[in-house]
């Protein structure tokens, strides 16, 4: 995403659930942009060296993601949930003050409104490309009468 122009909204470590037998909670280090969320272990830097393996590097993508749901507080955390299109369930947990809940939904919203304004300027314009009779074409035909 970085190398796509995205710029960084919000940066800052957030605690992940391992999908382990333990389920641990294990730091990892987040970039969250326009287009999604990046999840880079602790040590390892955003773009990677070329002897550096990028697998571990993570992303959610707001395409991916469904919603950000069950928010709970307990002593100092924020326990959240991202639960991506295909139905997978991913655990966060951040301190309260962190407001890494909050800041992902916007972001996931925002990016949704975009897409949804594309694909309806996308719709018109093929409308209007067909000479179908909508919208403003209507308009100007009434008010000429």
């Amino acid at each position: 995403m970085l190398e796509s122009g995205c710029k960084a909204v919000k940066e800052g470590v957030l605690e992940k659930r391992s999908d382990g037998l333990l389920q641990l909670w294990k730091k990892k280090r987040c970039i969250l942009t326009e287009e999604g969320l990046l999840l880079i272990p602790p040590k390892q830097q955003p773009q990677p060296q070329p002897a550096e393996p990028a697998a571990k590097i993570k992303e959610l993508h707001f395409s991916n993601m469904k919603t950000v749901d069950c928010v709970e507080r307990k002593g100092k955390y924020v326990y959240f949930t991202v639960v991506m299109a295909e139905g997978k369930e991913i655990d966060f947990r951040c301190a309260q003050e962190q407001g890494w809940n909050a800041a992902i939904t916007l972001q996931m919203v925002q990016y949704k409104n975009r897409q949804a304004i594309l694909a309806v300027r996308s719709t018109r314009q093929k409308q209007q490309h067909l000479g179908q009779p909508h919208g403003p074409r209507l308009r100007s035909a009434s008010n000429s009468a």
